[in-house]
């Protein structure tokens, strides 16, 4: 039975559509997600599929929640209340301790502190709490020599970012981005779900691999204690799976700024779109420069936590460098575990959002992005 295409694009974007309707046709037949794309502060596509699905449901996205942080971050450094190049302890004079006082602000936006987790590692209700994360990370000798280096801070980016938003502000980052960014444009985008939008959350639902899929997961290098079980906290004795951070309630409520969002691809692309352009009368939230500082790469090469090539601009992902090299240069964003994409390229003015419910192989940005990015981008471009 062929899955039902819903939504609209924009004159001109039909090709969109036509790739989005495509790939649904050979997905699996329980395939469930959105697609929305803004270029120049326009929103020119809405589609999603799926059984029970509509325009407005809210997925957990992960570590797309990143990106929404670090809009926080970027704004904060361009109000000028916090400065990229100040050590970490002036506003948090705890975290100098096990030789991490060198540390400045980009160096951990950048991913280059080395205070990847703990090595005792969390429980699963610590890692809801951005402030315990935090306070316990303040103590913890970092896994590499700070600067030398650089690694995927997978669970506790977005709380040690948001411990120096708080003593600099003493805000948390999940209020300021309601206030600043969510509220005034009405996204579904929400670091902390009110009770009374769980009836429009889909829950995540798990990775079924293929025999190919599953072969090469059981292929992959595993070490309970290596450094990538440290970032993803699999080194516990119970550390769950990946689809009960995003499917617990307590998860939600608070929206831990690592992985803990909820959004729909119309939040996720309408974020970007504020971000870098203006909407509905708005100006952009980010001036030129900020942009371009945000989106420049700082971080490039082998990463010692995903044990693979990346590239990190300042809490944002560099999108181009990573997956679409097609993209401008300096072109940022965040993607999910799960499947989730979120980005904005400046120089074609093309603000992203994907969504999917059930975790895609092998983790991170879906591969099917790729194709919706290109025809969204390439429409863009001749426009």
């Amino acid at each position: 039975m062929t899955q039902e295409i819903h939504g609209t694009v924009a004159d001109g974007y039909e090709a969109v559509r036509e790739e989005f309707a495509a790939f649904v046709a050979d997905e699996r037949p329980d395939y469930e997600g959105q697609l929305c794309a803004y270029v120049h502060g326009r929103q020119v596509v809405d589609l999603w599929s799926g059984d029970g699905a509509r325009g407005d449901s809210l997925y957990g996205v992960f570590s797309t929640t990143k990106g929404a942080a670090h809009l926080v971050v970027a704004l904060l450094v361009q109000d000028g209340t916090l400065e990229l190049d100040r050590k970490v302890t002036y506003y948090w004079p705890e975290f100098g301790a096990e030789g991490k006082g060198a540390v400045t602000v980009r160096d951990l936006l950048a991913h280059r502190a080395g205070v990847v987790g703990l090595d005792a590692g969390f429980s699963r209700a610590e890692l809801a709490d951005d402030r315990l994360i935090a306070e316990r990370l303040a103590d913890q000798k970092p896994f590499w020599r700070p600067g030398t280096a650089f690694g995927y801070h997978a669970l506790v980016i977005g709380a040690l970012t948001g411990e120096i938003v708080r003593r600099a502000t003493g805000r948390t980052t999940q209020d300021l981005f309601e206030e600043r960014v969510r509220a005034p444009y009405g996204l579904d985008f929400h670091l902390g779900l009110p009770e009374a939008l769980e009836p429009r959350y889909r829950s995540v639902q798990p990775l079924e691999p293929t025999p190919q899929q599953q072969a090469a997961l059981d292929a992959a290098p595993t070490g309970r204690h290596s450094l990538t079980s440290i970032a993803f906290n699999t080194h516990v004795p119970d550390p769950g799976e990946l689809v009960d951070h995003a499917n617990s309630r307590a998860v939600r409520a608070k929206g831990p700024a690592s992985a803990g969002g909820v959004a729909a691809a119309r939040g996720i692309a309408g974020m970007y779109a504020a971000a870098i352009s203006e909407v509905e009368g708005r100006p952009a939230l980010l001036k030129p420069d900020t942009v371009a500082e945000v989106g420049q790469i700082h971080s490039v090469g082998h990463d010692l936590v995903a044990r693979t090539h990346k590239a990190f601009g300042l809490g944002f992902q560099a999108t181009a460098a990573n997956w679409y090299p097609f993209l401008g240069a300096g072109s940022f964003g965040h993607s999910g575990a799960g499947g989730s994409q979120g980005f904005a390229d400046p120089r074609s003015g093309l603000a992203y959002g994907y969504t999917r419910r059930r975790c895609s192989f092998p983790g991170g940005a879906a591969l099917e992005n790729e194709r919706f990015v290109k025809a969204v981008h390439g429409v863009a471009l001749a426009g």
